[in-house]
């Protein structure tokens, strides 16, 4: 069940976006923090390739790991409280990491590191809760494609550093800007009120851990340990045999960490699976262009730039995707985010497609980055809208968890795909593999299909939401609180209507509105208009609580009972008293 706090909150300013957004950017350099220095850590660690590779292993992992686990927290204890926590956690590992030089502590380090994944759903609930909604669009779309735009960015800085400093100075840099981020956050962005009760599901979070860990850790290490290995096999194996336990426990656990039939829902699902596949098309680029550019001339088709120049030829990719957000909130307003969705799974698959002609010289790989930059930053923007216009408010931390962890697992499929391929197709040169034009252009390819896919999962989206959603999805679209409440009232095709009433009988505007269900979960709310008029829709039949409340009037909790068909029952909220039948 949803709650609000009785503490008043701060108002949220101005700061808010850019704090959040600058957390989110913060989160995502942990992903490429590492990447100009990828093919001399073995040397740097005193290591093997394939152990040095568990560097990289271990951030995504435990992102993954965390990203769910941290939204359902946030959503029980509040989100500011476990955006902080991540943070915190990020910079501990930051700094274990830049003081050792020995592999098990670096991989310790980064597996802290990793756990800060989670303050990218955190921040999106945050700007749910606290932000008007004719600007909720916008602003979630920067949250969203932080993702891209901190690893776009990533390149070129930590290149900068790697070829002038020593490598350790990345991780004291990292620690810098989490601390920065962390201050921020105490000083501009309040408390979200918002509270889902019950416990948190220990048994789920760990089954759901082992899962996770299962599966991705053949998907990260199968070009190592061979794709038929019995290793490999293994794991795959057990990580279905462990999800499938843990999906069975998550659907009799009345508080669970995952509601999985929310999560089956065509919205949230179709979203969650082209997620996967917008995680897959973003990491291709990411790991083809900086070696395409960095390759020298004599291989006859690398284009011989410096570590620096390529990373400063790869952050239009992230820059971009930054620039792209307030366009996608006017599209998104005008078309809804399936819309744009479509749209920019369609820029992808142009930008990869174009790409296999252009690849003779840096400047079109500065072309390939600014229109995969668009494309991914509209895909990127787009998930959170779809996934909280269809979700109760007080999941809405716990889900942005869940298609982070889909973007998570779409990245690491990337990498380990990507990685095999270019390894399967480099010449070996005095016992070195170098990368060859063949391979990147199956690498684009590769990611091209992975983006058809996407679009046809994005046309599978419902064309409208479902009534439950109608009210939400609404207001993120609705330039003002009334005009979200008037829509919504023409929308409702089952559910509740009427106005809410003081004691005198007169209209109250802008109260508070929220619909319970019978578990005690919050099934959609909503503001009434100048007229005291209301309209909330139900996801089914049965026993309801409507929670009003408004300033200066006491609060009123009552039952109702929809019996489920297509029509609304028309309800009137007295203001203190008892409801009153219209």
């Amino acid at each position: 069940m949803t709650h609000t706090t009785d503490q008043p909150t701060r108002g949220a300013s101005g700061a808010v976006v850019p704090v959040l957004a600058f957390a989110g950017i913060v989160v995502a350099v942990m992903q490429t923090l590492l990447v100009p220095v990828i093919k001399d850590l073995p040397q740097l660690l005193g290591t093997e390739p394939s152990n040095a590779t568990w560097v990289l292993t271990s951030t995504l992992l435990s992102g993954a790991v965390a990203t769910p686990i941290m939204g359902r927290l946030g959503d029980l204890y509040g989100k500011r409280r476990m955006l902080v926590l991540s943070l915190a956690v990020m910079v501990v590992g930051a700094l274990v990491s830049a003081l050792t030089s020995d592999l098990l502590t670096m991989i310790a380090g980064r597996t802290l590191q990793g756990f800060a994944m989670g303050a990218i759903p955190l921040g999106i609930g945050l700007m749910r809760d606290m932000l008007p909604r004719e600007k909720l669009g916008s602003a979630m779309a920067l949250m969203s494609s932080s993702i891209g735009v901190g690893g776009g960015l990533a390149l070129p800085a930590a290149a900068l550093v790697a070829q002038h400093m020593d490598w350790h100075a990345l991780f004291y840099g990292a620690a810098g800007l989490g601390v920065l981020s962390i201050a921020l956050t105490f000083l501009v962005v309040p408390e979200s009120p918002m509270r889902a009760e019950g416990s948190f599901d220990v048994a789920g979070a760990i089954g759901l851990s082992a899962g996770l860990v299962l599966l991705l850790l053949p998907i990260t290490k199968g070009s190592d340990w061979g794709w038929s290995s019995g290793t490999t096999l293994g794991l795959f194996a057990a990580s279905v045999a462990v999800l499938l336990l843990w999906g069975v426990f998550e659907l009799r656990h009345s508080a669970p960490l995952v509601d999985l039939r929310t999560t089956a829902r065509p919205a949230v699902l179709f979203t969650n699976l082209a997620s996967i596949m917008v995680g897959v098309s973003f990491y291709v680029v990411s790991l083809v262009l900086p070696q395409l550019l960095q390759l020298p001339k004599a291989t006859g088709y690398g284009l011989g730039q410096s570590m620096v120049t390529a990373g400063l030829l790869v952050a239009p990719l992230g820059l971009t995707m930054m620039f792209t957000a307030p366009v996608y909130a006017r599209l998104s307003a005008k078309y809804g985010p399936k819309t744009t969705l479509i749209l920019g799974m369609l820029i992808i698959g142009i930008g990869y497609g174009a790409g296999l002609g252009l690849m003779s010289a840096a400047w079109q790989s500065l072309v390939i980055a600014v229109v995969l930059g668009a494309g991914i930053g509209l895909a990127y923007s787009s998930l959170p809208a779809l996934i909280v216009g269809a979700v109760p408010a007080s999941e809405t931390g716990a889900a942005n968890g869940l298609n982070t962890l889909m973007r998570s697992i779409g990245t690491s499929v990337s990498s380990a795909v990507i990685g095999m391929v270019l390894a399967n197709t480099a010449n070996h040169v005095g016992g070195v593999a170098v990368p060859t034009m063949h391979g990147f252009r199956v690498s684009f390819l590769i990611a091209t299909g992975a983006v058809a896919v996407g679009l046809v999962l994005a046309l599978l989206l419902p064309k409208r939401s479902r009534p439950a959603e109608v009210a939400q999805h609404t207001q993120l679209r609705a330039s003002s609180e009334e005009d979200a409440v008037l829509a919504g009232a023409e929308e409702v095709l089952r559910g509740f209507r009427g106005r809410v009433l003081d004691a005198a009988g007169v209209p109250v505007a802008r109260a508070k509105v929220t619909l319970i269900d019978r578990r005690g979960r919050q099934a959609g709310a909503t503001l009434s208009a100048e007229d005291g008029t209301y309209a909330l829709a139900v996801p089914a039949e049965g026993a309801y609580v409507l929670a009003a409340k408004a300033a200066g009037h006491g609060p009123l909790a009552s039952s109702a009972t929809h019996a489920g068909d297509d029509r609304a029952v028309d309800l009137d909220l007295a203001l203190p008293g008892e409801t009153v039948s219209a």
